[in-house]
């Protein structure tokens, strides 16, 4: 008999949140940095209506698509702006609000001035004064233009802002000194520790960005045949006994199949996904679930339709003769009907 049980371990535990809690406002603003730095336009499309929808402003989300070319650069700045003008041309929601009416900074008009506020904003963010001597021409930059010039703008507070960049790094590979930087200066610009905590495991939860501990490996081509989308593999000492992690794009699953005379567990450590027996309903997976499959037992697991998904894999009770048994895949009509 299957059995599904919730674990609770230390990779895998959510850490309850006492203080300060993320807003839907502030999870659209995440959303929306975080697809944009990756380049996701696909998902990018319903978050942006999403954000919209729970009290996100339209010019705060050109607010913050804006600033983000620092970060990610223009081209995947104006690829996300231009997803926000597809949105608003297709149809304006009526409870969407513009939000207060765009200004020029008055620090545009005085280098001195925005010089100054940048300098003002760095210290507090990095919490003592930054010179970044190495390169004179980026710490121009840093102070003048980025912290100057860009936060000069009214739409966001700081504490939005560095809620936005944050969100927008974490998409981000290569980055972690940033991405730390910006975490305590996320506190140090007026969120608590409590909620930027939370904005890091709530953006893994929802499989926005993978940053489960465990490696997403290369490109499933040995497989992907049984595949529909996108999977990755990453052997973990599997020929010693040990686990397989299985990373699946948004919308990927693998096909009906069946392991005959071993059981497989699958040990979900990142995102959202879905697993299901034949003539039975899908069984949601989030970080902790684990699943006994029992043998000879038709199935499929695979990824939620917004989000990345990585579990563990291994067999265990493995008969001499064990085997896998590839079927048809997972069609549409039966995919699609899961929320």
């Amino acid at each position: 008999m299957k059995r599904i049980i919730t674990i609770m371990m230390a990779v895998l535990t959510m850490t309850t949140v006492q203080g300060q809690t993320l807003t839907e406002r502030q999870k659209g603003l995440a959303a929306c940095a975080c697809l944009m730095a990756q380049g996701d336009l696909k998902r990018l499309e319903p978050a942006v209506r999403q954000a919209l929808d729970n009290g996100v402003t339209i010019n705060e989300l050109k607010e913050a698509l804006s600033q983000l070319y620092a970060y990610t650069g223009f081209p995947r700045s104006l690829n996300a702006l231009g997803v926000l003008s597809k949105v608003l041309q297709e149809g304006n929601n009526p409870n969407w609000k513009e939000g207060k009416p765009w200004k020029r900074p008055k620090e545009w008009d005085d280098a001195r001035k925005a010089y100054e506020l940048g300098k003002k904003n760095q210290t507090q963010l990095s919490g003592k004064p930054f010179d970044y001597a190495f390169c004179p021409q980026n710490d121009y930059y840093l102070k003048s233009h980025l912290f100057g010039d860009i936060f000069a703008g009214d739409q966001l507070s700081a504490a939005d802002r560095e809620i936005v960049t944050v969100a927008a790094l974490s998409g981000l590979d290569g980055v972690a000194p940033q991405l730390n930087a910006h975490k305590l200066g996320a506190v140090n610009m007026g969120n608590s520790q409590e909620l930027v905590d939370e904005l890091s495991q709530w953006l893994d939860s929802e499989g926005y960005t993978l940053r489960s501990g465990f490696p997403k490996g290369e490109p499933n081509t040995a497989y992907a045949q049984y595949f529909t989308g996108n999977s990755y593999l990453a052997p973990m000492d599997a020929q010693n006994g040990g686990p397989a992690n299985v990373t699946f794009e948004p919308r990927c699953r693998n096909n009906w199949h069946i392991h005959h005379k071993q059981v497989q567990v699958l040990i979900c450590v990142s995102g959202r996904g879905w697993y299901q027996e034949w003539g039975k309903d899908p069984v949601p997976m989030t970080p902790g679930t684990v699943i006994a499959i029992p043998a000879e037992t038709k199935h499929w697991h695979g990824a939620a339709r917004d989000s990345w998904f990585q579990h563990l894999t291994y067999h265990t009770h493995v008969e001499e003769g064990a085997s896998n048994e590839w079927l048809e895949p997972v069609t549409d009509e039966v995919y699609d009907k899961l929320q």
